[in-house]
């Protein structure tokens, strides 16, 4: 465990608000497990931080520090419409005493539902404005136009990438990786698959970049649930390498090198689930009272589900599965699920 306390060390270098307790739990699923002839086990971070929580807590505890170094009135960020990173990043802000500011680059929705009415009790002011461009734009691209739109929008402002896209804020799953490594060791789990939802990437870039510093034996794979960015695996490479060389440690890593499962997963669209997405949500919440969402759980592991049933998921070791929370957007397609007992 030496490697891990040194690389643990130089997280501690930069300095960071902590908005929740960890670790998580990491719990095993036992009638899932018989369900599908796997031992799965599942990492909860879906409950952390404000605002119901999420993944997307570890990041802000960077970002929003640097946000407060900086002397900073406004934050903003952008998302989609069922974003739990916006819905979060307001949370956060309004608990630290800033003022938030979230854009979406859709039309303003006739309802405000899930994720958009937590944002509405927070406080937070949302921008809605019709763009689209879809898929056809990188990540960096995307984040260099939402800061230019909101410097003209609402002022000066510390701006949070989508997702926390950035080396500073991919610390926090540098940490959750080491802290997985060192739960499933104490739990006896040996050379597990750690399957993860993957829409803007900065989780699954924080994990690529944590579990090759310590080494970790735990074999990753991250499912795409939106096709929306041109040249993802190269943007998530870039920003594992920028995570590695700002711990001191530089490495090189290329696209061969994410371990991504783009599009198979991700239709309709992001942000619409399939029917196979709704079948899963259904299969967690029946067999062990978890609730996954439509946008990016849901979508994951039904990929999860079908690449067993496939045999395309190693053959007999265990899986973990990290819910990245995503609750509220249950409640903005409810007409979606339809329940048949």
């Amino acid at each position: 465990m030496d490697i891990q306390k040194s690389i643990q060390k130089k997280l501690d270098h930069y300095p960071r608000i902590p908005l929740a307790e960890y670790p998580t739990p990491l719990e095993h699923l036992p009638r899932l497990s018989a369900e599908i002839g796997r031992e799965i086990y599942i990492k909860r971070d879906d409950g952390i931080g404000p605002g119901l929580g999420g993944n997307k807590t570890r990041k802000l505890e960077y970002l929003l520090a640097e946000a407060q170094r900086r002397g900073a009135r406004r934050v903003v960020t952008f998302g989609g419409l069922q974003s739990n990173h916006a819905r979060i990043t307001a949370a956060a802000a309004c608990r630290l005493g800033f003022e938030p500011h979230l854009f979406y680059f859709e039309p303003r929705p006739a309802q405000m539902r899930g994720n958009l009415f937590l944002n509405q009790l927070f406080g937070a002011r949302m921008h809605f404005i019709p763009f689209g461009g879809g898929g056809s734009m990188s990540l960096e691209l995307s984040n260099r136009l939402a800061n230019w739109v909101a410097l003209l929008w609402v002022g000066r402002h510390y701006f949070i990438p989508v997702g926390g896209h950035s080396w500073l804020g991919c610390l926090g799953y540098v940490r959750a990786a080491l802290e997985i490594d060192r739960q499933a060791h104490d739990l006896g789990i040996e050379n597990a698959q750690l399957v993860v939802a993957a829409g803007t990437g900065g989780t699954l870039a924080g994990l690529v970049a944590g579990l090759g510093l310590v080494d970790s034996p735990l074999r990753l794979l991250g499912i795409d649930v939106g096709k929306l960015w041109k040249g993802f695996p190269d943007s998530l490479a870039r920003l594992a390498t920028k995570i590695c060389s700002q711990l001191g440690d530089p490495r090189n890593f290329k696209s061969d090198d994410v371990p991504l499962l783009e599009e198979i997963y991700s239709a309709p669209k992001y942000g619409v689930p399939s029917q196979e997405c709704l079948k899963a949500i259904q299969v967690m919440a029946k067999l062990e009272d978890i609730l996954l969402d439509p946008v990016y759980t849901g979508k994951a592991f039904a990929g999860l589900l079908d690449l067993v049933e496939n045999s395309r998921l190693g053959t007999d070791e265990p899986i973990i599965f990290l819910h990245t929370g995503g609750l509220p957007a249950l409640f903005a397609f409810e007409s979606w699920m339809y329940l048949d007992g």
